[in-house]
């Protein structure tokens, strides 16, 4: 029974009061009865330190200020007491002298909430706790459904502000479906009437439970998922055990989106109400009837108000009064419309389901109903409304209805078209691979994606409201980023550009990220979008890319200085084994010993250049199938002495290994080489360890590797307990002729040799090494199958063949080189021809000279040997040709083939080796080979 009123002279006797104060008090509610009667002894609206005696008149006529919204317990006429909201607003004349006071309570129905304690006792308003009767008690369920089909938002949580009741009508005005447990507040996001963001933590509910007391009126805003925004009053109730303690607290939050603009509306037509009877009247009867004066205006208001369909019902929904509004609004003209039932305007499945009925029903138990859905126009168009459907109440007796309805269809297809948009962008948002956030203009979080929560290991809930930059940015970046927000002008979309910062984990550790950050002015406030890509990932694999392209580049080079070095030194050794050989024949033993020593040299040279090409991956290799487990435990006893007695070994060999394609005699030289560095690292002694396991490489790795697409490797790690490296010595460990040994104690080629043998098997080396921790260096070499074989060439007879005078033509542009095989010719009974170039030696091949083999280098300046070769064969068929070249034979001869009646040797080589090829070929023996393996 909302909305009793009733003045009272300075002596505090009633003189006036309205039908609603009648119906409420009946006939204790006359003239001359003494107004403060009304408030029972505890409604003093005071605060704590105020006299418990004073009534809320006596108050007001001492203070002369309006005492409003206060909470008080009226006891009507008949029935249990009824909680109100009061108000009390002193009455001034023209002269500002005071002569009365003017009461005002909101009245509701609460016995039912009372009794259930969801709503305190009066004894409880007072700070007293009383024992809860045994009927509540069994009550329980019976309010929780009441509070279920209450057509207002209602939520419940426990002492520690975790939600525990909910019902449907809290669903709709928040927009979503909470979760029992969430913290203080079911709505998603809450702001302060100024637009502010509010945190939930400072809340009405959490401030509620906090300062255990209820708060009546709190206004708030709160904003679904979709974006919409509803203001709200929010009245949150503590509730106490048995023992007076804390145990939880219910909140109701009213939707006053559109009342309040009607209440600023009636507040300002109030306040000048109230100024013109205090200045115009001194007497009842003037107050009233400027009262009457107000009441014809808003008649007249509402007859001429075309927004809005304001029409009256009597007591059985049958419209007896029609605005202009209503006409445009439904379509019908007075005349059409007077007397037909209200249910006219409601849908077929909505009649047959009785809600006219319904709403009725609930406007008469509640004083008002409002609700949202499709009403039907007079031309049979549906429109999405806005009802409100208030009761009139004359002396205690329902006269009827006011009804207003409000045509919203635009505002809500712009609603669901925003949701839609808001939806879209949610989801765009949240499986993008970058994270995303959201800052307000204080750079406080108010959006965080999946992400950004993997990135940052924090999840949403933990970061709204707080400083983004304090956050996630690291010290030393956070002035820089501040400084590369962009600057909000107007409502353009503002872009920063992109750049990288150090961002913080929760766990504390640092990563490098990319901002790419745009700001935009709305209506509510500054708002910055941030999108985050992790650059740890991209900064590795640069970092690889580049360590590779640089160890190609030095491999070239060191592959050309091979090249030429080895055609020097293939002249240095022939003539000096030709010498040797004139030298025995003399018996001359002095000049021999010089004579070695020079062989001896020569040869170490030789075996420089082969560790060089080793890591130019420019080597011979001989691959075959290979168990990686038995070589190294076959090395075992050749380790141990080599490691001496103050080094442990340990073998630890995975079962089920699999088998591998490799060179086995260059795997058991790299395996030395690094047991050899792992000794040097631990001068006082350790532990080197040889390990063996399987290992499936995933196409990002692969990439990093550079080894194409992901596959099966067997993994040999070799580890030291030795003094490590730091990070700028380990960065270059792979470098040629790189050591940190002292000058003359190592060449700097064997971590080079062990990465070139790795990666021209098609494999990777790997090295982790930490100051005073040691070194782990890990090779990779790729799987085989178990069937896959392959066979090694026949082993050469210690003995060759003499010439009978056939004729061979050597064709090589280095004059020492070529000497020395027209010398090795000559000796063993052959004619020789020599030509420096190929077009020199086509010449002779197109010539009537008869010719039995050509012996030609591969590096011929203009013309290459291998191209001559195939030229001379199409002119000669059956020619045979022994190929030189100071390449390994992969390099020499890229796709791996030599016809039938081709050979290849590789420089460097003995003049044994060369006169027993020579022979081979020439007797008849061997018709076609792969390159010779030195």
């Amino acid at each position: 029974m909302p909305g009793a009123a009733f003045v009272c002279d300075l002596a505090g006797s009633v003189i006036d009061c309205n039908a609603h104060a009648r119906a409420l008090w009946g006939d204790a509610m006359r003239d001359g009865a003494a107004g403060e009667g009304f408030f029972p002894p505890q409604s003093t609206g005071a605060p704590p330190d105020a006299p418990s005696a004073e009534s809320p008149m006596a108050r007001v006529r001492r203070q002369q200020q309006p005492l409003r919204d206060f909470e008080t317990l009226v006891q009507p006429a008949d029935g249990p007491p009824h909680r109100a909201i009061a108000s009390v607003i002193p009455l001034v004349n023209d002269d500002g002298a005071l002569w009365g006071v003017v009461n005002s309570f909101q009245v509701a129905d609460v016995e039912a909430t009372v009794e259930s304690g969801v709503i305190p006792h009066a004894d409880q308003v007072d700070g007293h706790s009383h024992d809860f009767s045994d009927a509540a008690r069994q009550r329980d369920q019976l309010w929780r459904s009441v509070l279920q089909a209450l057509p207002v938002a209602i939520y419940m949580t426990d002492a520690e502000g975790r939600v525990t009741f909910f019902n449907d009508a809290a669903v709709h005005f928040v927009g979503r479906t909470p979760k029992l447990g969430e913290p203080w507040s079911i709505s998603w996001k809450l702001f302060h009437l100024d637009g502010r963001p509010m945190p939930h933590s400072e809340g009405p509910m959490a401030t509620a439970l906090r300062e255990a007391r209820p708060l009546h009126g709190a206004e708030a805003i709160t904003e679904q998922p979709g974006g919409l925004r509803l203001a709200f009053k929010a009245y949150p109730t503590p509730l106490f055990d048995d023992a007076g303690q804390l145990v939880g607290a219910v909140n109701l939050m009213v939707d006053i989106t559109e009342h309040r603009k009607i209440e600023q509306a009636l507040q300002d037509l109030n306040s000048t109400l109230e100024k013109r009877v205090v200045h115009r009247t001194n007497t009842v009867e003037k107050m009233f009837m400027k009262l009457h004066r107000s009441e014809s205006h808003f008649e007249l208001l509402v007859k001429n108000v075309t927004d809005y369909a304001v029409y009256m019902l009597d007591p059985d929904g049958h419209i007896i009064s029609w605005n202009e509004g209503a006409e445009r609004v439904k379509g019908y003209a007075a005349a059409e419309i007077m007397g037909r039932h209200f249910s006219t305007f409601y849908t077929p499945e909505d009649r047959d389901e009785g809600i006219p009925e319904a709403a009725l029903a609930a406007a008469r138990r509640n004083g008002s109903f409002g609700v949202e859905g499709w009403r039907v126009r007079k031309d049979g168009s549906r429109f999405w409304a806005s009802v409100v459907i208030h009761t009139t109440i004359d002396e205690g007796r329902l006269v009827g209805f006011v009804k207003i309805t409000r045509d919203i269809t635009e505002r809500r297809e712009h609603e669901l078209a925003l949701i839609e948009s808001e939806q879209q962008a949610r989801g765009v948002i949240d499986t993008a691979l970058d994270g995303f956030a959201q800052l307000d203009e204080a750079g406080r979080i108010t959006e965080w994606n999946p992400r950004a929560e993997s990135l940052f290991g924090w999840d949403r809930l933990d970061v709204l409201g707080r400083d983004f930059v304090e956050l996630a940015i690291a010290a030393k970046d956070r002035e820089r980023f501040l400084q590369a927000l962009p600057t909000v002008t107007g409502t353009t979309l503002q872009h920063g550009a992109d750049d990288q910062f150090e961002a913080v984990h929760r766990d504390g550790r640092t990563f490098t990220v990319e901002f790419r950050i745009s700001a935009l002015r709305l209506s509510s406030g500054d708002w910055f979008n941030i999108f985050i890509r992790d650059l740890s990932e991209k900064i590795l694999v640069e970092s690889q890319l580049r360590q590779a392209q640089k160890m190609d580049a030095i491999g070239q080079l060191t592959s050309g200085i091979a090249h030429d070095f080895n055609n020097l030194l293939q002249g240095i050794i022939g003539a000096l084994e030709l010498v040797e050989m004139r030298v025995r024949d003399n018996d001359d033993e002095r000049l021999g010993r010089f004579i070695n020593g020079a062989l001896t040299s020569a040869n170490r040279a030789a075996a420089l250049t082969h560790r060089m090409l080793a890591f130019s991956r420019r080597q011979p290799l001989d691959p075959r199938r290979v168990q990686a487990n038995p070589l190294i435990a076959s090395m075992e006893e050749f380790l141990r002495r080599t490691m001496g007695e103050h080094i442990r070994i340990e073998l630890d060999l995975t079962t089920d290994l699999w088998a591998t394609l490799c060179d086995p005699n260059q795997l058991e030289n790299a395996l030395l080489n690094l047991a050899i560095n792992a000794r040097d690292a631990m001068p006082d002694g350790g532990l080197l360890t040889v390990r063996t396991r399987n290992v499936e490489v995933d196409q990002l790795r692969a990439r990093t590797w550079q080894v194409g697409d992901r596959g099966q490797y067997v993994g040999i790690e070799v580890s030291d307990t030795g003094t490590g490296m730091p990070a700028d010595v380990a960065g270059r460990a792979f470098d040629p002729f790189f050591t940190t040994k002292p000058s003359g104690k190592g060449t700097g080629l064997g971590l080079s040799m062990v990465y070139g043998f790795a990666r021209q098997s098609n494999g990777h080396c790997e090295l982790d090494s930490h100051i005073d921790q040691g070194t782990r260096i890990t090779l990779y070499l790729p799987r085989t199958s178990d069937d896959e074989t392959t066979t090694s060439a026949p082993a050469a007879d210690a003995t060759h063949p003499e010439g009978s005078g056939e004729v061979v033509l050597v064709v090589e542009d280095e004059e020492m080189v070529r000497l020395l095989v027209v010398e090795v010719l000559h000796q063993l009974g052959y004619q020789a021809l020599e030509a420096v170039d190929a077009e020199a030696a086509m010449r002779i091949i197109d010539s009537s000279q008869p010719i039995d083999l050509l012996v030609s280098d591969i590096g011929l300046p203009g013309m290459n040997g291998r191209a001559m070769a195939g030229a001379a064969r199409q002119r000669r068929p059956g020619l045979k040709v022994l190929l030189m070249t100071g390449y390994a034979s992969e390099a020499a001869v890229p796709d791996g083939f030599l016809e039938p009646g081709m050979q290849l040797i590789t420089k460097p080589f003995t003049v044994e080796l060369l006169a027993r090829r020579i022979g081979d070929m020439i007797g008849g023996g061997v018709q076609a080979g792969a390159a010779e393996k030195v």
